[in-house]
């Protein structure tokens, strides 16, 4: 441990010595941690973003849709839901709650209001919808079974449709209109925000029928089915009910794959994590790419540095010091400069981050976990330490007579 402290002691010391050179030395192990640091920050802040959108749907939430593959869009062998499917659910599946087929619906032209017009997302959907997505109107109200049994005229839209419009505050009673047709605004819904820029306020809802009527007879009916399950510790439980119902419903030999696929909240947000945090380590290991380079930079000093230190390796080994001692103080030398420089670099990488967050509009805030801050740090000293090896060597391996006669 004296031996450690002396050596940590003696590689301050001379960093302090050449505090311009070590400043230098440091700069790119600074920049590319800096990087690193501030593209982890912006990932992860918006995979956090999204983990929240996510987890407003609650974990009972699963949905249910059409499993297509690349291929079946190629043939024009499209897989779809049947309505059947949707009362398969409500009345044959136990343990499921709350049933919402959801489609988007195609009008052709816009939604306009008094000369002025919109293209907002329109959906067809029913009264189960507020409580499988948990999302409630703000003023007025949502569809009922009325409006769909009905095939009533009437919309709920979000709160950005309404100020594209220049509806009033309150639109309820007043009438839009979609293509050819005229409907009755019922209610508003409750805002959300946006994210990355894009508006989750920007969307008209209608009864499903009414949104069917609206897509046309030769339009191929495609929806999801969102349901909720009565118990959150049933859920793998009625997700192979629902499989096997609809396997059997679908004709599916044994053996062959579904044609349809039941996915929950959890899982969406553990396969976009997934996809993020490949994303975060495919960007981090490009930028990465300049440690390395800091790395040769701090070789690159060291060598020179052993090469005036000559002398100064001779008195010491001329004075006891071991080929141990040597390596030993070359390497935590190189160590120090390279956390320094590393220690900076996230400081800056974490404002770096904040600072372009804050400047992309409605961006998410960035965020940077302790366990990246400490791993950051970590792998910069071992770069430093590597990186040392062979300068280190080259000091602990010079011949005391030659390094003493050294000019």
């Amino acid at each position: 441990m004296y031996q450690l402290i002396e050596s940590l002691r003696a590689a301050w010391i001379n960093l302090l010595a050449h505090r311009l050179r070590s400043f230098l030395t440091t700069l790119g192990i600074l920049i590319g941690t800096a990087s690193v640091v501030a593209v982890v920050a912006l990932m992860q802040g918006f995979s956090d973003s999204i983990k929240a959108q996510f987890a407003d749907l609650g974990g009972t939430a699963l949905t249910l849709s059409a499993r297509n593959e690349f291929s079946n869009w190629n043939t024009g062998n499209i897989n779809q839901l049947a309505l059947s499917d949707i009362d398969l659910l409500r009345y044959r599946v136990e343990g499921v709650r709350h049933v919402a087929p959801v489609m988007g619906v195609s009008y052709g032209g816009s939604v306009r209001y008094k000369g002025r017009s919109a293209s907002p997302q329109v959906m067809g959907t029913t009264a189960d919808y507020v409580w499988v997505e948990r999302r409630f109107p703000e003023m007025g109200r949502f569809l009922v079974e009325g409006d769909d049994q009905g095939r009533r005229r009437v919309a709920v839209i979000g709160p950005k449709l309404r100020d594209d419009l220049n509806l009033p505050r309150n639109p309820v009673g007043q009438y839009v209109q979609i293509g050819s047709e005229w409907f009755k605004i019922v209610g508003v819904m409750a805002k959300r925000g946006e994210v990355f820029g894009m508006s989750q306020d920007n969307y008209l809802i209608v009864p499903f029928d009414v949104g069917r009527a609206l897509q046309g007879q030769n339009r191929r009916l495609m929806f999801e089915a969102h349901f909720t399950v009565a118990d959150i510790d049933e859920i793998e439980q009625v997700k192979e009910r629902v499989s096997r119902t609809l396997r059997h419903a679908h004709k599916i030999a044994p053996g062959k794959p579904d044609d349809f696929e039941v996915e929950s909240a959890d899982q969406l947000a553990k396969q976009f994590g997934q996809i993020t945090a490949m994303a975060t380590l495919v960007l981090g290991g490009i930028v990465g790419i300049s440690l390395l380079v800091g790395g040769i930079g701090i070789m690159t000093v060291m060598l020179v540095s052993v090469t005036e230190r000559t002398r100064e390796i001779g008195i010491l080994k001329a004075l006891g010091a071991t080929r141990r001692d040597i390596l030993l103080q070359f390497l935590i030398e190189a160590g120090l400069l390279s956390l320094l420089g590393g220690l900076i670099g996230i400081v800056i990488g974490i404002v770096l981050g904040h600072g372009i967050a804050a400047l992309i509009p409605n961006f998410p805030p960035a965020s940077v976990p302790i366990s990246v801050a400490i791993g950051a740090a970590l792998f910069c000293a071992l770069v430093g330490v590597a990186f040392g090896i062979m300068p280190a060597s080259k000091a602990a391996n010079l011949d005391p007579i030659e390094a003493l006669r050294y000019e």
